[in-house]
């Protein structure tokens, strides 16, 4: 399959007529600016629409915050924060588990380094923000409401300088830390100049003024918090942060004067081979290159081009690893091995489909089969909860198609897909007990049950945009067996599935109802699940497997209604996601992002842009943890969970004798440590399911 452009829209016109649209959004679009376009709900600048709008936003290597008034320097300005490995808090050990890795590290917050701000801001200072797109937004500063003086701040994901663009105000250059010297180091070209700062904490920090007109603004230290400018000033001002010497001064110095303003992905795939590009918009002087900072998972993706614009400029990031300056204004990543040929049957990266199967196993498939196939979907479906009601439907759904294709027994199959389409119906005619309606502030698909509750966290935050590729993947993998079995249904509910797809993953700007790609974050490589509340920690995600499903399902409803786009962009993010996780989430022993102490954890529970917690939301026992990070268990799971992390983590809880011997779990978790053990093992695996003991409950 060769798709030269993957991000094609899915369609551009309004939701289907039976989900109504409403304006009333409990949460306001606080401070943002108008823009004709959507606003994305789960990326990393919210919380300076959020709440008190003084949490942070993670730029990666950098955070910034409103500073209102915190700190030694009392300032109202943009507080600029870098955290280095030897900064970080942990938590308690946990002794239960071999090596006693501790339970979450943390990133301290409110250290305010630097600070980008004004003589005139003060108490009467106002926030907003413009510009909201996937990769990018501004963050404005006025003196007051209507003032026409303002600091913006372009923030955009791996942004190699912290920039500052200030109309008609006098600069105050702010610390927290306190400065210990400032030098002034001349011109490294026209109009550009340049100091050199040494903070208390003995960090080194380049600052780069650059006028709109007039020389230079000759900053003046007034005291140990304070750098000063002229009055009545316009121009930029940038701050990075110099771990490097004068090796790193120098390629600062290259692209000082520049900086990004907004990003965009492209993509296209020929074959099993995906290439994707991140593509940055710039301003100020453009003829200098771009310096950004690439993550350790773009890295390993580089093409040889990409690759020879690494430097030697490293700084920490909270919870990936080393982030790496690349001089370059626009990257190119490469995927070669696209899990084009996964299916809905069993697959492996090393033997692909296995649809073949034993006469044992298909006498054990029917018997079970047999039974399960006459559930009553219906009500297993017909839940207050589009999260475990999606989850019912794709777990008949998979029954269904086993019972079809696997062990070939046709009458049972469609039997069930009868019952199946019924109970998808009654969704898809958006009469579940809380439809969905489209609401037009934020622009997206959101459950009624907040309206009608008052709780915020009715299934699980879904009005206010929480997990949306969780509960949105399991309706769109059982639509796309259902269209697998039977083509002719596609045509009556082509648009409400292709809606869920549109919320969670819209692939173009051209389409206006929804923001380009609410959940799945194509920098960092893996979705993010919180929506519209505020956090001091910024977006999380608790369960990367989930995030897998949601791309699977794309995937293959893309490829059974012959929507080629969605099934490449599918597999693209499907490799991604493997890329990603096995870096920063499923931590083999030999992992080097996340820090040492905390790897045998094995995976990392919930990761925050500025934290990771083993843990979960919904408990701390072990199989909770580790589960969540397995389930559902699909094709896909053979690709992001690979055989050797499997063996270690079941070696470390589940195995005979470890902390959480699987054989003692009990309930529903301890059938998927089996199926999950099936990855390394699938003959202990199939001795537990097909056991004449076998408990229903598991």
């Amino acid at each position: 399959m060769t798709v030269p452009e993957i991000f094609q829209p899915i369609a551009t016109g309004s939701p289907p007529s039976q989900v109504t649209s409403r304006g009333d959004h409990p949460v306001p679009k606080l401070g943002i600016e108008s823009q004709t376009y959507p606003i994305s709900t789960n990326k990393f600048y919210a919380n300076f629409f959020l709440g008190t709008q003084g949490q942070g936003t993670w730029t990666h290597p950098y955070s910034v915050a409103w500073c209102k008034g915190a700190g030694n320097a009392v300032s109202w300005g943009m507080c600029i924060t870098h955290i280095d490995a030897n900064q970080r808090a942990y938590g308690p050990p946990q002794s239960t588990i071999p090596g006693s890795p501790v339970q979450y590290f943390i990133n301290p917050i409110g250290i305010q380094s630097m600070i980008l701000s004004a003589a005139e801001f003060g108490p009467s200072t106002v926030l907003t923000t413009d510009t909201l797109r996937a990769f990018s937004a501004n963050a404005n500063l006025r003196p007051k409401i209507g003032s026409n003086s303002i600091l913006t701040i372009p923030l955009v994901q791996g942004m190699g300088f912290v920039t500052g663009i200030y109309t008609n105000l006098c600069p105050a250059i702010q610390s927290s830390v306190f400065f210990r010297t400032v030098v002034s180091a001349g011109s490294p070209k026209a109009g550009v100049f340049k100091y050199r700062i040494t903070l208390e904490d003995g960090k080194s920090w380049l600052l780069y003024a650059v006028p709109s007109t007039g020389g230079n603004p000759s900053l003046k230290l007034v005291s140990n918090t304070v750098l000063q400018g002229p009055s009545g000033w316009s121009g930029m001002i940038q701050i990075a942060k110099n771990p490097a010497g004068s090796s790193g001064e120098f390629l600062y110095d290259g692209s000082a004067g520049v900086y990004a303003t907004a990003g965009q992905v492209k993509g296209s795939v020929q074959g099993t081979m995906g290439t994707y590009q991140l593509q940055w918009t710039k301003a100020g002087l453009t003829i200098n290159p771009l310096l950004m900072f690439a993550l350790p998972h773009h890295i390993q993706s580089f093409d040889s081009s990409t690759t020879s614009g690494l430097t030697s400029i490293q700084l920490q990031t909270p919870t990936k690893g080393m982030a790496t300056a690349v001089i370059a204004d626009g990257w190119t990543l490469i995927e070669p091995n696209l899990p084009t040929d996964m299916g809905f049957a069993p697959w492996s990266p090393a033997g692909g489909s296995a649809a073949t199967l034993s006469a044992a196993a298909i006498q054990a498939i029917v018997k079970a089969g047999s039974s399960e196939i006459n559930q009553d979907m219906n009500t297993q479906s017909n839940l207050d909860s589009m999260y475990f009601s999606g989850k019912a439907l794709s777990k008949f759904a998979m029954i269904v198609y086993t019972l079809h294709d696997l062990a070939n027994q046709p009458a049972l199959a469609t039997q069930g897909l009868a019952n199946l389409k019924a109970a998808f119906s009654r969704f898809s005619n958006n009469s579940q007990i809380y439809p969905l309606v489209y609401d037009s502030v934020w622009g997206g698909v959101v459950s009624v049950g907040s309206y009608r509750t008052g709780d915020s966290g009715q299934d699980f935050g879904n009005t206010y945009y929480n997990d949306h590729h969780f509960h949105y993947g399991y309706f769109i993998h059982a639509a796309a067996v259902i269209a697998y079995l039977d083509p002719s249904w596609v045509a009556s509910n082509r648009d409400w599935v292709n809606m869920l797809v549109r919320d969670v993953a819209n692939p173009s700007i051209q389409d206006n109802y929804f923001p380009f790609s609410r959940n799945f974050d194509w920098y960092h490589g893996h979705s993010f699940a919180k929506g519209l509340f505020e956090s001091g920690d910024s977006k999380d995600e608790e369960s990367s497997s989930e995030d897998v499903m949601f791309a699977y399902g794309m995937k293959m409803w893309g490829q059974v209604v012959g929507d080629s786009a969605m099934e490449a962009r599918g597999n693209l993010m499907l490799s991604i996601l493997a890329r990603s996780l096995q870096n920063y989430f499923l931590m083999q022993n030999d992992n080097v992002n996340q820090p040492a102490n905390f790897i045998g954890n094995k995976v990392t529970g919930i990761l925050f842009e500025n934290k990771i917690d083993h843990t979960t939301y919904f408990g701390a026992n072990l199989e909770y943890i580790q589960g969540i990070h397995m389930i559902p268990l699909i094709p896909a799971s053979a690709l992001t969970r690979t055989r050797q992390f499997v063996s270690e983590e079941w070696s470390t809880y589940f195995a005979n004798g470890a902390v959480d011997p699987a054989a003692n779990v009990v309930g529903g978790w301890k059938g998927v440590l089996y199926a999950n053990l099936a990855m390394i093992d699938p003959r202990t695996s199939y001795s537990f399911f097909s056991q004449s003991n076998f408990d229903a409950s598991w």
